[in-house]
């Protein structure tokens, strides 16, 4: 397995070192002996005013790394004696990704407040680095607090007594401390997960109370294959931890990623796939069974849960495979531009969204199977059958309109039965229109494929014509045109079906993948759980563009990191007034997604205007 990983990386050593590349670093005028000059190849070049600071190229077997070399890099360890990352690690997963979050909200929230953001490099820069940066005569390296708390063992890479105690914090440039931060937090963060998973299965699964309570079918759905889970999180820690022993400053971690993503990662395909039927069987078991309550309840009283819930154990599989994707997009930020590094991360990204997207679509398959059957038995067709299962379709919206009644010359009257109700469902490929009838059934009377419909918004003539909007069927189920004037409960209920049902219409602001520079932003301050189909599901710390708004509080956005679009409460996120932080998260979006081809080339025809 270990040759065919060198093999799938060429462009990496077995040891994990950089090659055919330089890597600059800062030192002092007179740190490094001439004879050491020589071996690394290294050019003097820029002094800096009176402090005489050089900027020279270290090559990968230069002395300075060699002397970096922790004594024990060449030797392989068992799993037992290398998981002292995870021992070190005080935080459960749950913790540090509360944590991590925050901290990078509260950077966020620094970042906008600052009037000239160019001081400040908007990749995680607090004001405590610019004072360090600002006055070079300290020597001093930034202290970039992504996950500082002194109350728990959890610390950054240049806390490690091991980097403090080598002298390379005052010869490394700021940048690529910045980078060894953001790789060796995605290795802590792994080792958090594996302590938390750990828990899960020793804690809960394996208690023996609750195997005497739980059928084994039972069992099954509620674990799935987390054990394969933890064997593959297991084995991932232990390559990562051996890159960081192997060198005091990490070489690269995103080609251990990428090894491991292709190889071992189908298992969390497996795990989350399972979701929609293992939430069900725990409310299931909540309610049906008190023992299992009981039980449940006092396990998660344990010191050991730290007052975390069972459940949140049981979606971390789902939490670590997005998170990881985040932690190698913000290595990739910070990476070199063309350097191998960037590719290597590139690689690891795609891999990593292929599978997110694989787990995506597990979920959604399980459930939007479910609500084809159910939508299918509700409906009652008056004109000719539409087959509504389809392995292709899924359900994007539904809900009540009010129809207007009538000639459009009565749009102006002004009476309560100008509008009768009718309800709308809305696929991926076509739009459903009936009237609600006794039994909770629904009477089809027209239908049209969903690339036929146009909608017009009218403009307000009044409170009983307010949010109506036509719309317009180019070809129904009889293979005509028709016209329906519709009526919305409120502005935002009519934008929400106006921008489903028909997607391409031009919204107030446009995306990210449009040429225009700037567009509104709003990052998460408060989780958000979908409530509709056509709702985005929101974590703390995710970057949207601000694609369109409505007066009663909903905002219409599209997550930077996925390009994912779906309607959230504004109240939901604070918008990034910035102008140049908005301009940095964009550049830093279209870096990470540039090896699609087709964004590459919208990206260059943006950057020629």
């Amino acid at each position: 397995m270990e040759e065919h990983e060198r093999e799938a990386t060429p462009r990496l050593s077995t040891g994990g070192l950089w090659q055919g590349r330089s890597q600059h670093v800062l030192r002092e005028s007179g740190s490094v002996s001439e004879g050491e000059e020589e071996s690394a190849g290294a050019n003097p070049v820029t002094q800096e005013g009176d402090l005489h600071t050089q900027y020279i190229a270290i090559q990968r077997n230069s002395r300075y790394y060699r002397s970096m070399r922790l004594p024990n890099r060449g030797k392989r360890k068992t799993s037992r004696e290398a998981m002292h990352v995870q021992h070190a690690t005080g935080l459960l997963y749950q913790e540090y990704r509360d944590k991590s979050t925050r901290e990078e909200i509260e950077t966020r929230r620094l970042q906008d407040s600052q009037t000239d953001p160019e001081e400040t490099s908007p990749s995680e820069e607090t004001p405590s680095e610019a004072e360090h940066t600002s006055t070079t005569e300290n020597k001093a390296p930034p202290q970039i607090n992504l996950l500082r708390n002194s109350n728990s063992r959890f610390n950054l890479w240049q806390d490690l007594p091991e980097v403090q105690n080598s002298g390379v914090l005052s010869i490394l440039q700021p940048d690529e401390i910045k980078l060894q931060e953001a790789m060796f937090e995605l290795v802590t963060s792994e080792a958090s997960y594996y302590k938390s998973l750990n828990l899960l299965v020793s804690h809960f699964m394996e208690n023996e109370r609750l195997k005497k309570i739980l059928h084994q079918s039972e069992a099954h759905i509620l674990f799935s294959n987390v054990l394969d889970v933890m064997a593959v999180s297991e084995r991932f820690l232990l390559d990562l931890e051996q890159r960081v022993e192997e060198n005091i400053v990490i070489s690269d971690v995103c080609d251990i990623v990428y090894q491991h993503t292709v190889n071992h990662f189908s298992v969390y395909i497996t795990y989350v796939s399972n979701q929609t039927y293992q939430e069900r069987t725990y409310k299931q078991l909540l309610q049906d069974k008190p023992a299992f309550r009981e039980v449940i309840s006092q396990l998660e009283l344990d010191p050991k849960c730290k007052g975390l819930s069972f459940s949140s154990f049981l979606i971390l599989p789902f939490q670590r495979i997005t998170r990881l994707k985040l932690l190698v997009q913000n290595i990739l930020k910070k990476v070199e531009e063309k350097s191998d590094r960037e590719s290597t991360a590139l690689d690891a990204h795609k891999e990593l969204e292929t599978v997110v997207k694989a787990c995506n679509e597990g979920v959604r398959k399980m459930s939007r199977t479910e609500q084809m059957i159910s939508i299918q038995k509700k409906l009652e067709f008056k004109i000719k059958s539409v087959p509504i299962i389809s392995h292709s379709r899924w359900l994007l919206k539904q809900g009540e309109l009010q129809q207007m009644n009538g000639p459009k010359t009565s749009r102006t009257l002004r009476t309560k039965k100008l509008f009768r109700e009718i309800y709308l469902f809305l696929f991926n490929d076509l739009l459903v229109i009936c009237r609600q009838i006794p039994g909770d059934k629904y009477q089809v009377f027209d239908s049209a494929p969903r690339g036929l419909l146009r909608v017009e918004e009218l403009e307000d003539q009044g409170q009983s014509l307010a949010n109506v909007f036509i719309l317009r069927l180019l070809e129904n189920a009889d293979d005509r045109e028709a016209s329906y004037m519709l009526k919305a409960s409120s502005q935002s209920e009519m934008k929400r079906w106006m921008i489903s049902l028909a997607p391409n219409r031009r919204t107030k602001f446009v995306s990210f993948t449009s040429r225009l520079v700037d567009c509104p932003q709003i990052q998460c301050v408060h989780p958000y759980v979908a409530q509709q189909p056509d709702e985005l599901s929101l974590e703390l710390a995710d970057v949207l563009n601000i694609l369109d708004k409505t007066d009663d509080g909903w905002i219409f956005g599209e997550r930077l990191h996925d390009q994912e679009r779906g309607w959230f409460p504004s109240s939901m996120g604070e918008e990034i007034l910035n102008p140049k932080i908005r301009a940095q998260n964009l550049k830093e979006c279209f870096r990470v997604h540039k090896s699609d081809d087709s964004q590459r080339r919208k990206l260059g025809s943006r950057n020629r205007q």
